[in-house]
């Protein structure tokens, strides 16, 4: 795997932690000898608008940015920012989509919120794996971990040390937040990984 450059997207909107969750991979992967390539686009991520973050990472990665229909895995936290951009998976590519509807305000005064989301990616040739991350952070006590759950599915699929994620995710977030944070990405990866098998 270390020749082969791996591919992943995020997005969703302001205030969903994607920029968190990117980074916690970034540094992960750099932690397992990879080199890693990372860029964000912010919309008004302050209002809700869309935030976008390519990760990159492989034995020589040249640029930053994922090509359209290049992403090997694709990050949703919010499940239209899922339908906007699952144009940049390849065919086969995998999704975690988040089981969250943020309704932007120009979707809510101009025309309903698109239904089977989940379905109409499926229908671009694509694995979506669902994952209800404000359900599994309302259980384990905190709203604000949902970002950490959809990372906890992701590192399922990769090929990185289970050791180094949770080094990484103790650096990264507040101390009195390390356990909550450990618990959900370990919820996370177990709930993806029972919907694998």
């Amino acid at each position: 795997m270390k020749s082969d450059v791996v591919n992943i997207l995020f997005a969703g909107v302001g205030g969903q932690g994607v920029i968190l969750a990117s980074a916690i991979l970034a540094e992960t992967a750099f932690k397992n000898g990879y080199d890693v390539k990372d860029s964000e686009l912010h919309g008004m991520a302050q209002r809700g608008g869309s935030v976008i973050s390519h990760v990159r990472y492989g034995q020589t990665v040249n640029s930053p940015l994922i090509p359209r229909g290049k992403a090997d895995y694709f990050v949703a936290t919010e499940e239209l920012e899922g339908m906007r951009y699952a144009h940049f998976v390849r065919p086969k590519g995998k999704v975690i989509l988040n089981k969250r509807k943020t309704e932007p305000v120009t979707v809510s005064q101009n025309c309903p919120y698109p239904e089977n989301v989940k379905n109409n990616i499926e229908a671009m040739d694509l694995e979506v794996i669902e994952i209800d991350a404000p359900e599994i952070a309302k259980k384990i006590g905190s709203s604000k971990v949902e970002n950490i759950v959809l990372i906890g599915a992701l590192s399922s699929l990769l090929s990185l040390s289970f050791e180094k994620w949770q080094e990484t995710i103790r650096e990264m977030v507040p101390p009195k937040t390390i356990e909550l944070n450990l618990k959900a990405f370990e919820e996370g990866r177990k709930i993806a990984s029972n919907i694998k098998s």
